[in-house]
């Protein structure tokens, strides 16, 4: 999908020690995980599971994340979503439940921050197109032109015919930012459906640990952060968490340069031009992906200082925020857990 091209983001590297023995056979797991790994959605999606036995649930979890998909994924026949942007300002479009769920969601996400996630960001999005090989930066002319179709609170939904409908033509959704989120929490939903309580679910940054780790009884996993100024799998950091999720926004992975200049993906529904403040990274300890990605967000778009007071206000929601002069802020939930190791950064206080 080629909106889902562009998601790549920082991701979240995972630090995991599990030992094999008698701990582990007590509590009917494997020391080797049961585990699969498929390039799908424009990333590359891998799931483990530790509960003996449980191999083949790894089936039902991808048939799940390709149903999905199939419903979400722009510019392919037979996406939901597609036929939404396709009928624009012409007729609303009946769609499945899990569409329908997911569309709300978005258009709560897009209230509850205050706009900075936007579900119809799709006409600025696609005129940048950061991650493609056709991206450029536009006239000021076509972003102005973008942004009158630029407006989630335009976006209709009918609850008894499940049709959603956007009023203007040229008008689309992208839902690139919250659509992980929310497949994420479907696999956890088939994980637990399936009997199985430790599990690792890895959709290309969004990152959720389910139960303890296999190491030992009750034990944390231990999740690295990436650092935005490298390659995957060099990480700045970790935290000790257990049935949570973390997911992170950032600039560096994707993004456009121009006379020198660097615009990131990370969309400024006001502006039209890339979100510009201090910030490299966000990342979200939460209880759902979907929380994350939205969150993320908006963290991303109100900068270090308003950013972190809003995350603070949040409950069961925890921050990172990494800075381009390579400073590193954590909310008040992580300051004993998290834990520095790359000395070219500075935690502070």
């Amino acid at each position: 999908m080629k909106q889902w091209k562009m998601l790549f983001s920082l991701i979240v590297a995972l630090l995991i020690v599990t030992s094999c023995g008698k701990e582990n056979e007590a509590r009917d797991l494997v020391s080797d995980p049961y585990s699969r790994t498929e390039f799908m959605m424009g990333t590359v999606v891998n799931v483990k599971i530790y509960n003996e036995g449980k191999e083949e649930v790894l089936t039902a979890v991808f048939d799940r994340m390709e149903e999905l998909a199939g419903k979400i994924t722009v510019d392919e026949p037979g996406s939901e979503v597609e036929a939404i942007n396709q009928q624009a300002g012409i007729a609303p479009v009946a769609v499945s439940e899990d569409v329908y769920e997911l569309l709300e969601a978005a258009y709560a996400y897009s209230e509850e921050t205050r706009g900075s996630f936007d579900m119809t960001i799709g006409p600025l999005t696609e005129l940048w197109h950061i991650g493609f090989d056709d991206a450029r930066k536009p006239e000021q002319t076509e972003i102005d032109e973008a942004l009158t179709l630029v407006d989630y609170r335009q976006v209709e939904f009918d609850e008894a015919n499940q049709t959603v409908y956007l009023p203007k033509q040229g008008m689309r959704l992208d839902l690139g930012a919250i659509a992980k989120g929310y497949i994420t929490d479907e696999v956890v939903k088939v994980l637990k459906e399936h009997e199985v309580d430790t599990a690792i679910v890895d959709l290309g940054g969004n990152v959720f640990v389910l139960g303890h780790s296999p190491r030992a009884e009750n034990a944390d996993w231990n999740v690295g952060v990436q650092d935005p100024f490298e390659t995957r799998g060099e990480i700045l950091g970790s935290i000790p968490v257990s049935s949570q999720t973390i997911v992170t926004s950032g600039i560096y992975e994707r993004f456009l340069e121009v006379d020198g200049m660097q615009y990131h993906h990370l969309m400024d529904p006001e502006t039209g031009y890339p979100f510009d403040n201090e910030i490299a990274g966000v990342s979200i300890i939460s209880e759902k992906s979907i929380d994350g990605d939205g969150l993320s967000t908006a963290a991303f778009s109100d900068g270090l200082e308003a950013g972190l007071d809003y995350i603070e206000q949040i409950e069961g929601v925890e921050a990172i925020f990494v800075t381009k002069d390579r400073n590193v802020y954590v909310t008040d939930g992580l300051k004993k857990g998290f834990h520095l190791n790359n000395d070219t950064f500075t935690l502070q206080e």
